[in-house]
């Protein structure tokens, strides 16, 4: 059957236990766990770098999952509590239906698990290959954080091409951390991307903000009015919720066929 009480310190890890049947035993979640609305009743226990270690603890959990080296200090001090911890660190699209297998199977339920990483990897291909699909890439700039700017990880410069874009910073697929994908803004402009799309962790991304930023006013997507965000939800939890960032995103490049 698997562990009877789980423990999920992030919105991804919390979305697969109750995406493959196992909600009923999960005991604590994230505070910035959103998907699925039942996961909101749960106590929470944790942000995402960090985590009430005791009142994680006191939950009494056989297994807590997570995601990311930046959860490896709440990690060893939960697994030197004797606890069983399980830390996924995907960056990829692959990596990341892989890590759904993975947690469904740590949740005791790995056909629900293979079953949900199936699906998303079909998904993706549907939006891939979507009907109508604009021949026309435009080149898009995708903006992580804002101070200092911080372009795509690795699996939002893969959800651009595979939704019919070209990331202009794709050079910065492979950085693993966001320190290593630090973009000046000059850098932006001499790009020119014809599509912004803002995804600021944890914030309201300020469009208005962005468009007036010293030479920006010359970038084309500044000029064109191409300017959107995509909540951190749905684009920066690498876990089912990334289809439903694909589908903006896909939604975002449909509309501007044509671009110059």
């Amino acid at each position: 059957m698997g562990p009877k009480r789980i423990v999920c310190l992030t919105a991804e890890t919390t979305e697969i236990a109750f995406a493959v049947g196992a909600g009923d035993r999960v005991v604590g979640v994230s505070g910035y766990a959103v998907r699925p609305p039942e996961a909101r009743t749960k106590p929470k226990v944790a942000a995402f770098q960090t985590a009430h270690v005791e009142r994680i603890l006191a939950v009494e959990p056989d297994l807590v999952l997570g995601f990311s080296d930046l959860q490896a200090d709440i990690a060893r001090e939960l697994i030197r509590a004797g606890v069983a911890v399980l830390i996924t660190n995907q960056r990829t699209l692959r990596e990341t239906a892989e890590a759904i297998a993975l947690v469904g199977a740590a949740c005791g339920q790995p056909e629900a698990g293979r079953k949900l990483a199936e699906e998303f990897e079909a998904e993706l291909e549907a939006i891939r290959h979507r009907p109508d699909r604009p021949a026309h890439r435009p080149r898009v700039y995708f903006e992580e954080w804002d101070n200092p700017l911080i372009s795509g990880i690795a699996w939002v410069s893969e959800l651009i091409e595979l939704c019919g874009g070209e990331d202009i910073f794709p050079e910065l697929r492979g950085c693993r951390s966001a320190r290593d994908r630090v973009v000046e803004p000059e850098e932006v402009v001499r790009r020119d991307p014809e599509v912004i799309v803002a995804s600021w962790c944890g914030k309201k991304a300020r469009l208005e903000r962005m468009a007036a930023r010293p030479g920006w006013e010359g970038v084309s997507a500044v000029q064109a009015g191409r300017l959107y965000e995509i909540k951190s939800p749905d684009i920066l939890a690498p876990g089912p919720s990334l289809l439903h960032g694909a589908r903006q995103l896909a939604e975002i490049l449909d509309s501007v066929t044509g671009a110059a």
